[in-house]
């Protein structure tokens, strides 16, 4: 794989031969060269490898969002963007609290916010 575009699915099993830091440094070239503006290029290209690396792995959640997502209006690369949010609030969650939750309740409550995901509640930063 060589080229990143988040308007077009990457291959899954190509996507994941590739080291964390090469799919990370493909979604910062992507941006760079589509000459968006970002505060921090590494830090959003990290949550797109995330995102990216669930729909790889065919986490049904997440799948199921971004096809959810889509029917509502979204274009892939806003889909991508709506679930990284979630990813990251629900990382800011995990290291705000001093929760003691297993990988599975971590995970679970995850998911939930996934499923709760509508395009409406990203547009307007509600979940």
């Amino acid at each position: 794989m060589e080229e990143y575009n988040p308007e077009r699915v990457p291959e899954p099993e190509s996507w994941l031969e590739l080291d964390e830091q090469e799919r990370i440094l493909l979604v910062e070239t992507y941006h760079r060269v589509a000459r968006i503006k970002l505060p921090n290029v590494t830090a959003h290209a990290a949550l797109h490898a995330v995102v990216e690396n669930q729909i790889a792995l065919n986490l049904e959640p997440v799948v199921q969002a971004m096809d959810r997502l889509g029917k509502e209006g979204l274009t892939r690369h806003d889909e991508v963007h709506a679930i990284g949010s979630v990813v990251a609030e629900h990382l800011f969650d995990i290291l705000k609290t001093d929760q003691n939750d297993d990988a599975a309740t971590s995970q679970a409550r995850y998911y939930a916010a996934v499923e709760r995901l509508t395009a409406a509640s990203w547009r307007g930063g509600e979940r």
